[in-house]
């Protein structure tokens, strides 16, 4: 794994977590119905984590020479609030997935500091669509 590459990629890390915190900001205001203020409170109580690693990886990507990205993924369109959780839910296994990935890369530079907050990462994007998952076990359709 060469720097560049590395770089390159924690940048699309980045990307998606500008994308996160603008979802959830964006379906708070969205949710409806007679648990919209706990549900919107769920989505904005994931931002504070969100906010964190997109802090991580810009100050990483500056550390190893990069200039960080400041550009967002597009947030899924998403009307109800099933959508929304959905939508929630994928992105967050995405994350998980990514990071792992991320994590292996990190190995394969060399640069161990990396590999575990990246696996801390993995641990609060796992947790986040654990709990979606809960949520949406009982959601109406």
């Amino acid at each position: 794994m060469d720097k560049q590459t590395l770089i390159h990629r924690l940048n699309e890390d980045l990307s998606s977590e500008f994308s996160a915190i603008i979802q959830y900001i964006t379906y708070a205001a969205k949710a409806t119905g007679p648990y919209r203020p706990q549900l919107a409170q769920f989505f904005l109580s994931e931002v504070a984590d969100e906010q964190l690693h997109a802090q991580f990886l810009a100050n990483k990507i500056v550390a190893l020479g990069g200039e960080p990205t400041s550009e967002a993924h597009p947030v899924p369109p998403a009307n109800t609030n099933r959508e929304m959780l959905e939508a929630v839910f994928e992105a967050e296994r995405k994350a998980t997935a990514a990071y792992t990935q991320r994590a292996q890369d990190a190995e394969a530079y060399g640069d161990k500091g990396l590999v575990v907050q990246l696996e801390d990462m993995i641990r609060d994007e796992s947790t986040h669509s654990e709990e979606t998952e809960r949520i949406l076990r009982d959601w109406p359709l």
